[in-house]
């Protein structure tokens, strides 16, 4: 299994190149016909990218000369020979100042941030394929010419660097505060029109603040889109990072927050935060919200997410029984689990993780799950023993195929949870992660077409049954391109984005289809587990690798065919094979039973 894995890459030799002295900005970077030219003659310059997409300060010094920065902005670097890298290879170096990812691809070097803007992953240990590098982590994608972020998570690009040739040597040249923050926001028009913020109607209504919400309206605003767009939500905060809540219980809404309030008054896009939503007429475009205030719309998206499914059992009035909704229930939940006991209800994937975040806080964790194993659906039964038997080794205590019967109190506050069994659980604080349901009962009597399950079908463009309505994220159920374009439910954090900016574009009347390998993962006592695909109704598990260990890769197949890949320890093989399954490549089940995985660097690199 040695070939999944890339070699370490020898330590680079970096010599700086000082400017000998301060050149004039506007005529030494300026050449005669508008293109920047800050190189010597006889160079091969290659500016990385097309006008207008590289970092903002390349294309500022490009287009703007009266705001161009000055040479003691950047930093130029002679970082290697041009022979050190071959085609299809990537390198981390060292301007001195930061570090850049540079890359050889078809004979052409090009220089782009080093670290993923999502959670700052190093991308050299991505997977380089077809003008793009993917994540390890996470699976964003980058496009290595302009940097802008093709696949996600994550909302911000990569700044990039120009690059030349000189006498062998591959010289990179940097804007020293882009090195700093590894990360580019996209160019966003403002809305051109003059609105009171108490006006009834927007061209755009988006319902839903999460990532499909925000994504939409930032691509709404990158395309160029000039009109009003209005976010709603229920939550009191701006949108944040919600995988996170599970993971790091303590975290707060500002740690957490995506965008700031600053942001999205300077871009245009307003937030009404507490609004619920109670009602949508289709036929007069018009949105009522609980507290009476109507607005009307051009073009709706309705992603409200999931809402956590109830429970039935006596107590219900008991307190510090959570569903975990936001920071002010996990910073909560955090604070009643110190040195007390905590039972957590449902082995999803938001309860478990709750389960190993409380372990270095909490005097006992015990969970609770109508299962013999987690995970079993998703991940298999082999691969969800190995997980238990983690979280055994981390004293936490299994009560699985058994559910909650009551939740006693005393002077109203949690005290026991009594299981159908007969059990009896000491416990101070209980969390409730036993699956959710689409947020959509709002949309009843509005038109909008609904499965039995609440879940809203789509088109491949997010377009609902109903003109000018679009929805998107954990509510829809979409034509999904690698089943055979079937009918697909993926609540993923990473779907969500994709399906933001294909919202958008086909608002705007660019035509886009949802076109990409869903990505998840899981964080548990310092673990990753990283899961491409869509397994749903798989019929079989090729395991490489050592389960004990936890340094695994699981393949999950249907009728032969590989349909989703999990790993732990691992990387980038689940980032290597969504390159594979992206290319619209079929993985044969023969090809990963014979435990030699060589074969997928060439695939993924093609």
């Amino acid at each position: 299994m040695g070939g999944c894995l890339s070699k370490p890459k020898p330590e680079v030799k970096v010599e700086l190149s000082l400017l000998d002295k301060e050149r004039e900005v506007a005529d030494a970077m300026m050449s005669p016909n508008g293109k920047a030219s800050p190189f010597s003659p006889g160079s091969e310059c290659r500016p990385n990218g097309a006008l207008g997409h590289g970092s903002d300060d390349d294309a500022s010094a490009t287009l703007r000369p009266s705001t161009l920065h000055k040479p003691r902005d950047y930093v130029e670097a002679s970082v290697c020979h041009v022979k050190d890298l071959e085609n299809g290879q990537m390198r981390e170096v060292d301007l001195g100042t930061g570090r850049a990812l540079l890359i050889k691809e078809h004979g052409e070097f090009s220089a782009i941030g080093h670290k993923c803007p999502h959670y700052g992953a190093p991308l050299v240990k991505g997977v380089l394929s077809k003008g793009h590098v993917r994540c390890p982590w996470h699976g964003a994608c980058f496009n290595i010419a302009t940097g802008d972020i093709e696949d996600y998570p994550g909302l911000d690009s990569l700044p990039t660097f120009q690059v030349r040739v000189e006498k062998d040597r591959v010289v990179i040249r940097a804007n020293k505060q882009a090195l700093q923050t590894q990360r580019r926001t996209k160019a966003m028009s403002k809305c051109s029109a003059v609105i009171n913020s108490n006006t009834g109607f927007s061209h755009v209504l988006i319902i839903g603040a999460g990532p499909t919400g925000l994504v939409c309206a930032e691509t709404l605003r990158q395309e160029g889109f000039t009109d009003r767009i209005v976010m709603c939500t229920l939550d009191k905060h701006l949108p944040y990072d919600r995988p996170k809540l599970s993971k790091s219980l303590e975290s707060t809404a500002e740690q957490l927050r995506l965008r700031t309030a600053e942001f999205l008054q300077t871009h245009d896009i307003e937030l009404l935060t507490e609004k619920e939503v109670v009602s949508v007429d289709v036929k007069t475009k018009t949105v009522t919200f609980q507290d009476g205030f109507k607005m009307e719309y051009r073009k709706l998206l309705i992603a409200t997410g999931s809402r956590a499914k109830p429970l039935n059992y006596k107590g219900k009035e008991v307190e510090n029984v959570f569903h975990l909704r936001n920071p002010e229930d996990a910073n909560r939940i955090a604070q009643l689990a110190s040195n007390k006991n905590a039972v957590i209800v449902g082995t999803s994937f938001v309860g478990m993780e709750v389960a190993a975040a409380l372990t270095d806080k909490a005097h006992s964790v015990s969970v609770i799950g109508i299962e013999a194993v987690p995970f079993r659906k998703v991940l298999g039964e082999k691969v969800g023993k190995a997980i238990m038997k983690l979280f055994e080794t981390n004293r936490v205590k299994f009560y699985m195929l058994n559910e909650v019967s009551e939740m006693v109190g005393h002077h109203g506050q949690l005290k026991e949870v009594v299981l159908k069994s007969g059990k009896v659980l000491r416990a101070d604080v209980c969390v409730i992660g036993a699956g959710s349901g689409p947020a959509t009962g709002f949309l009843k009597q509005s038109g909008v077409h609904m499965d039995s399950k609440g879940f809203i079908p789509v088109n491949k463009m997010l377009q609902t049954n109903m003109e000018g309505v679009y929805a998107g994220g954990d509510v829809v159920t979409f034509p999904f391109a690698l089943r055979n374009n079937k009918k697909a439910n993926i609540p993923h954090w990473q779907m969500a984005h994709v399906h933001g900016r294909v919202a958008a574009l086909n608002m705007i009347g660019r035509p886009t289809e949802v076109k990409t390998v869903p990505y998840f993962w899981t964080a548990m006592f310092g673990k990753s587990i990283r899961y491409a695909g869509h397994g749903d109704g798989f019929d079989d598990v090729v395991i490489q690798g050592d389960l004990d260990d936890l340094r695994f890769v699981a393949f999950y197949t249907k009728s032969e065919e590989v349909v989703a890949v999990a790993s732990m320890n691992y990387d980038p093989i689940v980032s290597r094979v969504a390159e594979v399954l992206g290319s619209g490549k079929t993985i044969r089940k023969r090809d990963v039973e014979t435990g030699d995985m060589s074969w997928l660097i060439d695939k993924g690199s093609q």
